[in-house]
């Protein structure tokens, strides 16, 4: 089961695409964020779901929010990703221990090997205030996501 608006927001440390470590709570205090799950890298719906976020990035990468996207995809795979894409926000990479973020957030799917596509507002206290969580075919509506920072 995804954790639900009010809860904790598990902390993660993950490489990004870059080989930099990123921190969930390298944020807390200091910025909102915006956790999406992705299945893979290179796939047509993700692909579309990540440029939609690339297209109006300052929403989720600002002086008040982070944009962190998350993948059980290698370090190496995400960064060529990233380059083909022209992804300029981290991703970052639940390669190994394989899917264990996705898992503490209730987004592994176990017989696929990967997350499903959710989504998790986080405040900058830490706290999950809104999340989406949508089959793998599926695409999230980014708006949404403007819609429930708005309401932090």
């Amino acid at each position: 089961m995804p954790i639900e608006a009010g809860s904790e927001a598990p902390d993660f440390t993950l490489k990004d695409n870059h080989g930099r470590t990123v921190a969930l709570a390298g944020f807390r205090g200091e910025k909102n964020v915006v956790l999406v799950f992705y299945p893979f890298a290179f796939t047509g719906v993700c692909t579309g779901e990540l440029a939609a976020l690339r297209d109006e990035l300052p929403l989720f990468v600002n002086d008040d929010t982070q944009l962190l996207a998350v993948s059980t995809d290698s370090m190496h795979t995400l960064r060529v990703f990233a380059e083909q894409e022209g992804l300029e926000f981290p991703l970052l990479s639940d390669f190994w221990p394989h899917g264990e973020t996705a898992r503490a957030y209730g987004v592994f799917a176990e017989d696929k090997g990967c997350a499903v596509r959710g989504t998790f507002v986080i405040d900058k206290e830490g706290t999950v205030r809104w999340s989406v969580v949508n089959d793998l075919p599926d695409a999230r509506d980014l708006n949404d996501y403007v819609k429930a920072l708005d309401a932090l």
